[in-house]
């Protein structure tokens, strides 16, 4: 079964639009997901922090900024 997390930080506008995205096709697809804050480790703000939320899938990133719905939905079905 995949994994998906997305990387975040408090105050993030576009954060909060992609968990909500994040939260509707995991929820559809009965994938499990979480989040990370960004902040909370100086490497994962070395690595993301420029570019949050940016989306990891089994540990890889998929993508950042915006979710690309379809892209998402193939990764997380095959």
């Amino acid at each position: 079964m995949h994994q998906v997390t997305v990387m975040t930080r408090a105050g993030c506008h576009l954060c909060e639009v992609a968990e909500a995205e994040i939260a509707r096709i995991c929820g559809e697809l009965g994938v499990p997901w979480s989040t990370a804050d960004v902040d909370s480790d100086p490497d994962w703000q070395a690595e993301y922090g420029d570019r949050v939320p940016v989306f990891l899938v089994d540990g890889a990133e998929h993508g950042y900024w915006r979710v690309e719905e379809d892209r998402l939905r193939s990764a997380l079905t095959a």
